[in-house]
């Protein structure tokens, strides 16, 4: 009886022949999957390779936009001016951060009596959602130092503004999103336990909005990735205007791609989290856990 017992209990735990079988099938239609996909990969490449290489003004657009030697002259140059885009990047994201938590907090303030606050918030939101980040630089890159109430201040530093300016709108949205999702009854709880408004939303209502919202605030960081480059239009000598400055120096566009390039690796880890986020947040709904 001893013995029967746990060969029984692995006998009930084995899978049966026909879960063998589905096991089996689904790995070799997974197989099947994979090997199809990276057949007709390589038969789109190499037909666009064939129509790109195929068509008459190739060996010029190669040699104007794909030359090697240019590209390794030029590298170095556009490689330290992205140095700079990476500062500019890190500290205009904290400074989105801390804005834009700052007017999603004063959007979802109640009562009359905040009505200031909560219009000033709205029509900040409205304002740098609409307007260009374009035409922001250079407001706040030429308009705020023609004013002379500071010292002369280096252009990134005014490209740092205009992008926490514009992006803190977007961002803050998104905060205010995820504040709103969570259900009042939370609120309701936690005042009942004595929390003043300022710790409710510290340590009751935030901690599940940012959890529900950093797909999104990811993406929305992907997108200043790519923005920052547009500093160059003050005159801050960042990867573009590096670019900018070694094309017009060989006559040839291959820096630009450089460039480009470069940027492409920058956001690649932050999209393939992105990515691996978003998936794991769906996931999670799918499997009716609490974010």
């Amino acid at each position: 009886m001893t013995d029967a017992a746990p060969a029984a209990a692995d006998a009930a735990s084995r899978p049966s022949d026909l879960e063998l079988d589905r096991r089996a099938f689904r790995r070799r239609q997974t197989r099947r999957s994979v090997l199809i996909s990276a057949i007709s990969t390589i038969v789109l490449a190499v037909a666009l390779g064939a129509v790109l290489i195929g068509s008459p003004g190739w060996e010029r657009v190669r040699e104007t936009f794909f030359n090697l030697d240019v590209a390794v002259a030029s590298f170095p140059r556009v490689l330290e001016g992205l140095w700079l885009n990476i500062q500019v990047l890190v500290v205009a994201s904290l400074g989105v951060l801390v804005v834009a938590l700052l007017l999603a907090t004063l959007r979802t303030l109640r009562g009359p009596v905040f009505f200031p606050l909560r219009a000033l918030a709205a029509g900040y939101t409205d304002l740098f959602r609409g307007m260009p980040l374009i035409i922001v630089l250079y407001l706040v890159g030429y308009g705020i130092p023609g004013l002379d109430f500071f010292q002369r201040m280096p252009a990134a530093f005014w490209g740092t503004i205009a992008l926490i300016l514009v992006y803190s709108a977007y961002v803050s949205e998104v905060f205010r999103a995820g504040i709103e999702s969570v259900h009042p009854s939370q609120r309701l709880a936690a005042r009942s336990l004595g929390l003043s408004h300022g710790q409710t939303m510290r340590r009751v209502v935030l901690p599940q909005a940012v959890r529900r919202v950093t797909p999104a605030l990811m993406n929305d960081f992907v997108a200043m990735q790519k923005d920052v480059g547009l500093i160059s239009v003050l005159g801050a000598v960042d990867a573009v205007r590096a670019a900018q400055i070694e094309t017009a120096h060989y006559f040839n566009f291959t820096p630009y791609v450089v460039a480009g390039l470069l940027f492409v690796l920058l956001a690649l880890p932050t999209i393939r989290f992105t990515d691996w986020l978003t998936a794991r947040t769906r996931a999670r709904e799918q499997a009716g856990s609490i974010l």
